[in-house]
């Protein structure tokens, strides 16, 4: 369920994170989260990206989902989404932006992010090699963050309960 915290508009919990690979099983994925909770649409760089942009703002719109675009703040807007994810400056309703270390976790908050995504906690198929952080070393950087802090990267329900994270999100958790 979405919360506002003391500097955001409604925030949510849970997120999806598109990704390409996800191919036709991006759209249950989709279609079974629950209402409030957000989608970061991610897919860069890919063939006919604000068609299929078009058709996943429809269904968040209908199943009460929050949109955030992969991009500048000024294409979110354009594109009608309810924020934007990313490091480029610039005003949005909802401002996600991705962090791996302390470094990171404090640009983003002086960068206005809303929330920050840490990853990867766990070892994930979509950063094949990448060490995670494991759950101490997220707990350390999420309790120093100003902001909400997200855990991403190898993520499910029984691996979030415990972090001290005011959500998660996942790619592969969703397949």
């Amino acid at each position: 369920m979405p919360t506002r915290h003391a500097r955001t508009p409604a925030l949510p919990t849970l997120w999806l994170m598109t990704d390409p690979r996800m191919g036709e099983a991006m759209w249950p994925a989709i279609e079974r989260l629950p209402r409030g909770a957000g989608v970061i649409f991610r897919h860069y760089g890919v063939a006919g990206r604000r068609t299929l942009y078009e058709r996943v703002r429809r269904i968040a719109r209908r199943r009460g989902l929050v949109l955030v675009l992969a991009g500048t703040p000024v294409q979110a807007r354009g594109w009608r989404a309810d924020g934007v994810h990313g490091g480029a400056a610039g005003a949005a309703r909802i401002r996600t932006m991705g962090a791996h270390d302390a470094a990171e976790l404090v640009r983003a908050w002086r960068r206005g992010a809303h929330c920050v995504l840490l990853s990867p906690v766990f070892a994930t198929r979509s950063h094949a090699g990448a060490a995670g952080l494991g759950r101490v070393r997220f707990g350390l950087l999420a309790r120093q963050s100003r902001v909400p802090v997200v855990a991403l990267g190898g993520m499910d329900p029984a691996r979030a309960r415990g972090l001290p994270a005011y959500g998660w999100a996942g790619i592969d958790a969703f397949l």
